[in-house]
């Protein structure tokens, strides 16, 4: 057996001994549990960029050489060869589905997709203009009062289950809160139709103009509902463990999970994209005049869609969202010109010194934006349409923290700052 690895850390002139901790791909950490316990003192690191929060299996994203796998497997096989469907139960059980657990699935899923009829009016009570991630966020944790199953030893029991309802539940959900805002009844899951057919019918059939799906559609929905799965530890990730970890039920973590994902940091990214491309378009389409503003330090001008906390090269889901991108628009007219601009910004900013040496590579927000707005979808259900990506993962993460024996509540620490203690003065001779 190999020596265990170890790393040393000097502290008033003491030497302290900290094991390292490898990674099944390499990666190595210090582990500073007992850091404080044994020296007093802590590390700070804002915004976590250097703080690993935990051990995962779930996926491995190699920032540096544009990787990304789920449970071992690469993106671009899972995009080209799986459903949607097919990764949720991999997330969740660390396995691809055989034909006939797939099917099973999918049956627990359609079997779950109705809402409970009473949540229906709870809609009543949102404002026709309010926006649809704060609906999905206060639906999914009102869920906990109408199924049961929610406390810790239960969640554990029942988690398949539990999982299957939260993910056939929030397309339900989703669908409801956008035929409110534009003032059509709702529609009703069909029990034939597989999870992205039914999720497109549910949005956008109406009595009086019925609607067609395509098969290229719901592939491309798929598609990028796999690419969104999941994401290792991001902000709502992060949040959705940060919250599990005070033994919160399921729905409790995940609707904690939708309100980080709706910062327009992490979610909203993709309609900033949109905003951009609009603007280019608008004022005559010279992404040159662009460029120079993103590069001009005195400009609070920025070019969206480009670069990533992680990645340092291409996105490799951006790869994957282009090529569909550009055959689904070949066939929507109407989309044509900012696809156009899109191609042509991306092309100019890859040959620019600046953006490469920066490492500003297009990042997955650039093209799905594009993408769902030649689906149907209004640029206000982006942000939804990311949180029903990334349920599974959000949920497989859950899971694995809650059945971890090691794991804690999540608790950082601080530096404080402020001033020292102070004598209280009574209000009369305050001035």
């Amino acid at each position: 057996m190999s020596k265990k690895q170890k790393a040393k850390l000097i502290v008033d002139g003491r030497e302290l001994e900290l094991d390292v901790i490898v990674g099944s791909e390499g990666e190595r950490a210090v582990d500073i549990s007992k850091l404080r316990s044994e020296t007093g003192y802590i590390t700070l690191d804002q915004g976590y960029g250097n703080t690993g929060s935990c051990t995962s299996n779930i996926t491995f994203i190699n920032g540096e050489e544009g990787i990304l796998r789920y449970r071992g497997y690469r993106i671009e096989d899972l995009c080209e060869h799986s459903t949607f469907t097919e990764v949720c139960y991999l997330l969740l059980r660390n396995r691809l589905p055989t034909l006939e657990q797939r099917e099973t699935f999918s049956r627990l899923l359609n079997e779950h997709s109705l809402l409970h009829e009473d949540m229906r009016h709870l809609y009543n009570f949102f404002p026709r203009d309010a926006h649809p991630m704060n609906i999905l966020g206060t639906m999914v944790n009102a869920m906990s009062s109408f199924y049961r199953n929610v406390d810790l030893l239960s969640m554990r029991d029942n988690i398949d289950l539990t999982a299957a309802r939260l993910i056939s539940k929030i397309r339900t959900t989703a669908c409801y809160a956008y035929k409110k805002n534009i003032g059509e009844p709702i529609v009703y899951p069909r029990r034939e139709q597989k999870y992205c057919e039914n999720f497109l019918r549910m949005m956008f059939w109406s009595p009086v103009n019925g609607y067609e799906l395509r098969e290229d559609h719901v592939r491309a929905l798929s598609v990028l509902l796999i690419l969104h799965a999941d994401h290792e530890q991001n902000c709502s990730t992060s949040t959705v463990r940060l919250v599990g970890s005070a033994h919160a039920n399921l729905y409790a973590s995940i609707s904690a999970g939708i309100s980080a994902l709706w910062g327009p940091l992490h979610g909203g990214a993709n309609q900033a994209v949109m905003d951009m491309l609009a603007k280019i378009q608008r004022q005559g389409g010279d992404i040159h005049k662009f460029i120079n503003m993103a590069k001009d330090k005195s400009s609070s001008f920025r070019l969206s869609g480009f670069g990533h906390r992680v990645y340092k090269n291409y996105d490799p889901r951006a790869k994957i969202i282009k090529k569909i991108c550009t055959k689904i628009l070949e066939e929507e007219a109407a989309h044509q010109p900012l696809l156009d601009i899109a191609l042509r910004l991306e092309e100019a900013v890859l040959k620019d010194d600046y953006f490469v040496s920066r490492k500003l590579y297009p990042n997955v927000d650039f093209y799905s934006g594009l993408v769902y707005t030649a689906l149907g979808f209004p640029i206000n259900m982006f942000t939804v349409l990311f949180a029903i990506g990334r349920m599974p993962g959000w949920i497989a993460h859950w899971k694995e923290m809650i059945n971890d024996p090691k794991a804690r509540i999540g608790r950082p620490r601080q530096i404080y700052t402020g001033v020292r203690e102070r004598k209280y003065v009574p209000i009369k001779d305050r001035s």
